[in-house]
């Protein structure tokens, strides 16, 4: 699952990773980033360490919330997929009585509000792209920006769609032939194009200039369309597909490089290049 708006709520510009829950119609909130907020720590190893210690604290105090926790794979600070601790709803809001906070009752009422949207974007699917859009407003994101990442976020999804029809696995593989064609095209794998721009948590994307951005929808629409012409079975077929639409974006990125005399591939990310106030 990649790391972007799509699965990143904003409380007051903090990051609340999260998973929706389709069958269960529920969602999964990340404890570490719930917990991050609640004690105002901007220093995730140290916001750990709290959860470890209430953790430990309410398991001695008897309480069931540690016990009915689960885990699932998020983004972690390192740019992997890892196992995190998530809690619904419903224990988020028990574990809140348990972290004196200021920010207690504010994060309770977004919870809500939070609730509320989802039954609206049901109804009306628009308002979740609506709302992507307003949040990289909040970031301070220019309207140029914002255009080319929605439109990426289309373009993915196309894409993954066409993997699923073609049986590709959601989790290792989606993540395999993403690194493939990031590699094909731009010459790095996605953790080298992170640590390339700088970045740690931070969503790639969310930190790619006008043109890289124009350069990965390249890629990604350009294997869309091959797979839908060859219609792929399995990994094996969707990684060809995969490496050959972004051979495109490799050649047009040549191409840019030789008429610019630079690189298309930036060092810049969304804080050093302005498109987003600094925190």
């Amino acid at each position: 699952m990649e790391k972007s708006l799509s699965n990143i709520k904003l409380f007051e510009e903090q990051q609340v990773r999260y998973v929706w829950d389709e069958e269960a119609e529920k969602w999964w909130w990340s404890i570490i980033d719930v917990v991050g907020i609640l004690t105002e720590q901007p220093d995730y190893d140290k916001v750990r360490n709290y959860w470890k210690w209430l953790k430990t604290k309410l398991k001695e105090e008897g309480s069931q919330l540690v016990s009915n926790t689960n885990q699932l794979k998020l983004m972690a600070p390192d740019g992997k997929m890892r196992l995190t601790d998530v809690a619904d709803t419903e224990q988020i809001l028990r574990l809140i009585q348990s972290v004196p906070s200021k920010k207690a009752e504010p994060f309770k009422m977004w919870l809500a509000k939070v609730g509320s949207e989802r039954i609206d974007e049901t109804v009306d699917p628009e308002l979740s792209i609506e709302r992507a859009i307003q949040n990289y407003r909040k970031l301070g994101y220019s309207e140029n920006w914002i255009n080319q990442r929605i439109k990426a976020i289309e373009v993915r999804k196309a894409l993954t769609d066409e993997w699923d029809k073609s049986g590709v696995n959601r989790n290792n593989e989606y993540a395999a032939l993403t690194d493939l064609m990031s590699k094909t095209w731009s010459g790095m794998t996605t953790r080298e194009y992170k640590k390339h721009k700088g970045l740690k948590k931070e969503n790639l994307r969310d930190n790619m200039t006008n043109t890289e951005l124009v350069l990965n929808m390249l890629a990604e629409v350009a294997a869309t369309d091959i797979s839908i012409a060859r219609q792929p079975n399995g990994f094996n077929e969707s990684a060809e597909v995969a490496k050959e639409g972004a051979k495109a974006a490799k050649v047009a990125r040549q191409q840019i490089e030789k008429s610019t005399g630079k690189s298309a591939v930036s060092k810049l990310n969304a804080k050093n290049m302005g498109q987003r106030r600094l925190k």
